[in-house]
Formats: C-alpha cells, structure tokens, sequence
C-alpha cells in the first residue's frame, strides 16, 4: 500500500454557521445576501478569510458559483456549482468534507441566498409552473404537471397503500409551527390545528395552502474545515461523521415507486458511514417543502417502518420536547422556505450540537445536549437525496 493511502485522512469539522437576514427583506440583493451569510460565517468561526480555498454555490448567476466568488473577494482553488434542488447543500457538503478529508481544500465555504419572495412582491418573477419543457419533461409539462401535483400524487399513493390520513399529514404542519413559535426568526410562530390545515384552501389535491412550504427571503451560510483548525476556531466543532447521496428520477413515469425517496439510499449510506444508527439520533433536520416530504422521509432514513410514518409522527413525536425532534427551527413549513432550503438545515442541526438555539434548545435527560443530528435534503421531487450525520465533539 502506498503511502497516500497509508496516511490517516483528516477530521472535518462544521466551524462557522450564520443565517443572513431571513423572512422579509425588501431592500436587498440576493448577492447581498450571500455577503452577509458569509461575512457572519467566518465570524461565527473564528477564522480569517485568508483560511478559505474553496467555495460552493448553486442557483445564482449565469456561472455559479463564479460570480458569487467575485462578489465575495474570494478566489477559491476547489470550488463547486451542483445543481439538485433542495438537497444541493448536502451533497455539497458531502463532497467538500471529502475534499477536505483528501487534502485538497482546507475550508470550504457552503453559502446561499434568494428573495423569492420579494422578487415576487416587487414583479420581478412571476411563479412557476414547470421546471421547463425540454428534455424528458416535455413528456409531462403538457398535462399540467406542476411540482407540487407531483408530491401531491406521491401523497395519495402513500395515503392509498398504506391508509396514512389526511389529518396524519396536516399533524407535521401543526408540529413544524410548535416548533417555530420558540424561533424569533421564524416567518410564522402563531398556532394551528389540524382543522385549521384541512380547511384551508386547496393547492393540490390533497395538499391545502399550510401543507405546503412558505415563500420568504434570506440566506445561510456554512463553513467547513479541517482538524487543524479546529483549535484555532471561536466555537466547539460540530463533527462531519458521515454521507450520503442519491438520485432517482425525474419523470414521474421512471420513479419505480412514488413512496420511496432516494434518502432511503442517502441515508443508509450516511449512517453507515458514521457508524451510528437512526435510533441514536437526537436531533432530525429533513427538508419539508410539503408535509407528505417530511414523512416519507422519516421512514426512509429508518427512523420508522415503511407505510408506518402516519402512526409515528403522532403524539408531538416531531416537536422540541417529542421524542424525535424534528425541523426545530419550525422547517420550510413555518420557518423559511427560501428556495433551495437544505442549507438551512445544516446550520440548525449545528446549533442545536452547540447549544446555541435558545428557546427551541432541544435537551435530552438530565438536560443534556443532544449529541448526534442528522440533516437530509430532498431535491425536485423526490428526484435527489443527501444526507449528512453530523457529532459534537
């Protein structure tokens, strides 16, 4: 064996997260945006711009993530720009930790930023019906088939096969706002019931308005590094355990069965590779732009059997003080739904390690941190899946 391999790979820490202005923001950029993320980041850590040398970046500019590196002052040696939807950060942060761990970055900067919602508000963009018409989806755009009928679908199959209930689904939207009401940040903390969701209005059958994530502004930014710097840092790190990814399709027609996500195949990757197991879990952050998402989710990690999700998200399973708590922050569903939201699940899952999540401080017995989290995204519509075990250390 050569002595590359030899070698011990290095530990890669999580050491700066930040969360730029969130919510409403009118007044400014997504670029700006992206700046403040990142300047609050490296804040966070501890550490001087000068120790970055990579970036990663999706869904800004015409060469992402070039331009936002330009904007930011940075002029990274290891950079990347994938592109999978809402689990983009995951799997960015699974490539930059192996990156990191193979020696060829030192600290990766992961950062995001839109204002969906203003651009929308100001009638900059208008809301989207189709990803687009070209390639396979041509095959489906003709029939109206919009993002959300195609969770909405996947729903009923899951409700259909498995007898989950309508108020099983609007019971996640109810915890995810629980949970929100202990943020300050969160775009919505007052109170629902599961009334409150089946009477709203309908989206897509049989998803109403409060099953489906908000549209807000802002952005978040993570920084990656390795051991090394660990000392140096301003907070204790947040250990990168374990990965993994997965694609699956993107024509409804080549989705073999509509209530299995790819995290089941990110997932068990993840916590193999970690060397833990879903039971040993504190803390779950999963990308929730529907509550069908979040529960499908939840099965497919493990945390419960398949068909199982609709009995075991009750009895405030998902809430700060349940015993899974899940999207603390009050998830996509409550807190910020930006667009690509999976970054924002990173920097939950690293606050509440820390301890640093206030209200919302999820405490195991005898008040203790919680220990282990697990952050999975979802991209497009069940089309991707990463998934991130994260330790304190």
């Amino acid at each position: 064996m050569s002595a590359a391999k030899r070698k011990r790979a290095r530990k890669v820490a999580v050491v700066g997260v930040s969360l730029s202005d969130c919510g409403r923001v009118d007044s400014a950029t997504p670029y700006a945006l992206h700046a403040q993320a990142a300047r609050r980041a490296l804040a966070d850590s501890g550490l001087d711009r000068s120790a970055v040398d990579g970036l990663a970046s999706a869904g800004l500019g015409t060469l992402a993530p070039v331009e936002v590196a330009e904007y930011l002052g940075l002029r990274p040696t290891w950079t990347d720009s994938t592109s999978v939807g809402g689990s983009t950060w995951e799997v960015m942060a699974a490539h930059a930790a192996d990156a990191i761990a193979a020696g060829h970055a030192r600290a990766v900067l992961l950062v995001y930023g839109s204002t969906a919602r203003a651009d929308i508000r100001a009638g900059r963009r208008t809301s989207n019906l189709s990803f687009g018409a070209r390639g396979p989806l041509q095959f489906e755009v003709p029939y109206g088939h919009t993002l959300v009928a195609k969770y909405a679908m996947a729903a009923r199959r899951h409700m259909h096969q498995y007898g989950t209930t309508l108020e099983q689904l609007a019971d996640i939207a109810v915890q995810a706002r629980a949970n929100a009401a202990h943020n300050p940040d969160a775009m919505f903390r007052t109170p629902i019931t599961v009334d409150e969701v089946l009477s709203g209005p309908m989206i897509a059958d049989p998803f109403t308005k409060l099953h489906c994530c908000i549209r807000s502004d802002g952005g978040c930014a993570v920084l990656l590094a390795g051991e090394e710097y660990v000392p140096d840092t301003a907070k204790p790190p947040v250990w990168v355990l374990g990965s993994g990814t997965a694609i699956s399709h993107t024509t409804m027609s080549e989705w073999d069965d509509f209530t299995v996500s790819p995290a089941a195949i990110s997932g068990r990757q993840a916590f193999e590779r970690a060397g833990v197991r879903p039971s040993d879990i504190d803390v779950a952050e999963l990308y929730d732009a529907f509550t069908y998402m979040t529960l499908v989710t939840l099965e497919d990690l493990g945390f419960c059997t398949k068909g199982e999700g609709g009995a075991f998200v009750g009895k405030g399973r998902l809430r700060l003080t349940g015993d899974l708590p899940t999207n603390t922050d009050g998830g996509g569903l409550s807190a910020c739904h930006p667009g690509m939201r999976g970054l924002f699940l990173l920097v939950e899952a690293v606050r509440q390690l820390r301890g640093e999540a206030g209200e919302r401080q999820v405490r195991k017995a005898g008040g203790r941190l919680p220990e282990l989290a697990v952050a999975s995204g979802t991209g497009g519509w069940f089309c991707s899946s990463g998934t991130v075990v994260l330790g304190r250390g």
